[in-house]
């Protein structure tokens, strides 16, 4: 048997190989929505490497805007009362007590709809239900809130930013997503030239850290971009 020969056995031998291991990543006779990545015991590398992407783990030196916040105060001073008293022991409450009354000011403040429940349908495999979609005047924003699971949360959040990708038109700007617990909030940013899914290291507190989160969401609505990291 000549080496060319050999050589297209052993191509056809690993293009098998790759197409039994994503079958067994995704049944691709099977209809999942958004919420059934949360539950999957998948690895997320192996996950997004199904759809064609990648995944780090970076510090993301996102944008800040500088304006005055004061109109936020009575959202700091309700969550902080809510948070005494209230038992957030699910993922509605959490969404709708310490997620929610900061992105519908929010909305105010800069004069944009957001988007509840936001549908959205690219194929079988990547279709669902956004928990909050905002789209500002430079960029968009995904936020999906959780029980308790930040790790799973953002795998869920990364698949719903790579159905973006593909359900959107063609665009260099990045998409920007959150995952929040009510009480803490991740970013992630996924690069739809590079296909790199970021998931920022830092994390931000609420109510603690409020008025820096806010500064955050304001700028990248209004359409300032991350900087610093040449790989996001």
């Amino acid at each position: 048997m000549s080496d060319n020969a050999i050589g297209l056995l052993w191509l056809a031998y690993f293009q098998r190989k790759e197409t039994k291991m994503k079958s067994r990543i995704i049944d691709p006779n099977k209809s999942y929505r958004f919420h059934d990545y949360f539950k999957l015991n998948i690895p997320p590398d192996e996950l997004f490497a199904y759809f064609g992407y990648s995944k780090q783990n970076e510090v993301c030196n996102l944008p800040k805007a500088t304006v005055d916040l004061s109109y936020f105060d009575g959202v700091k001073a309700y969550l902080e009362s809510f948070l005494r008293i209230a038992n957030l022991s699910s993922e509605t409450a959490r969404r709708e007590i310490l997620v929610a009354p900061i992105l519908l000011h929010l909305g105010v403040y800069l004069q944009i709809p957001i988007e509840i429940e936001y549908p959205v349908n690219v194929n079988k495999q990547l279709k669902g239900k956004l928990d909050y979609y905002i789209q500002g005047q430079g960029n968009l924003l995904v936020i999906e809130a959780k029980h308790d699971d930040l790790s799973r949360g953002f795998t869920q959040l990364a698949v719903e930013l790579i159905a973006l990708d593909k359900w959107l038109d063609d665009d260099p700007k990045p998409l920007y997503g959150i995952v929040s617990v009510g009480d803490i909030w991740k970013f992630g940013i996924l690069n739809r030239t590079t296909k790199l899914i970021t998931q920022d290291i830092n994390a931000y507190r609420v109510p603690a850290d409020m008025y820096e989160l806010l500064q955050i969401l304001i700028a990248i609505l209004n359409g300032v971009e991350a900087s610093g990291s040449p790989n996001l």
